[in-house]
């Protein structure tokens, strides 16, 4: 499949608020275009991690590898988004894309942050996203 690319087709304007949207149209359609190709659907999926109690301590050495590693996935495609809590910052979520539940948890089995026992703790749940330009779950009402 050929595929041609022509952002002039798209913008209609140079509006700060009219760019962010017509950034977020083209997300979207890439998604379906994904969709398309791989030939499955894709999904929202929540990463939860729960810290253990001398985290902020023990993640200065860890966090380069650890957002080197976040940063490859999502240049993957895979992670959307991603961050602690704040107040108290004992625990994170990332959100993933993906086919099924295992994007969210490879990444799981081999962030540094995981392997070198700064998570006590994760687990995975899909998100049924129905609302916003990057839903994933169609809801007819």
């Amino acid at each position: 499949m050929h595929l041609r690319f022509r952002p002039s087709a798209f913008i209609a304007s140079t509006e700060p608020a009219a760019l962010r949207l017509t950034c977020r149209a083209l997300r979207l359609n890439i998604q379906r275009i994904d969709v398309a190709l791989r030939g499955g659907p894709m999904k929202h999926f929540l990463l939860f991690y729960d810290f253990v109690p001398d985290y902020l301590e023990r993640r200065v050495p860890l966090r380069p590898a650890h957002f080197k590693f976040a940063r490859e996935a999502q240049a993957r495609g895979e992670l959307v988004l991603g961050g602690a809590l704040a107040d108290p910052l004992d625990s994170a979520v990332l959100l993933f894309v993906g086919e099924d539940r295992a994007v969210a948890e490879r990444f799981a089995d081999a962030d540094p942050y995981v392997r070198n026992g700064l998570v006590k703790a994760w687990r995975v749940r899909e998100w049924m996203t129905v609302v916003g330009a990057d839903a994933l779950t169609e809801v007819n009402v």
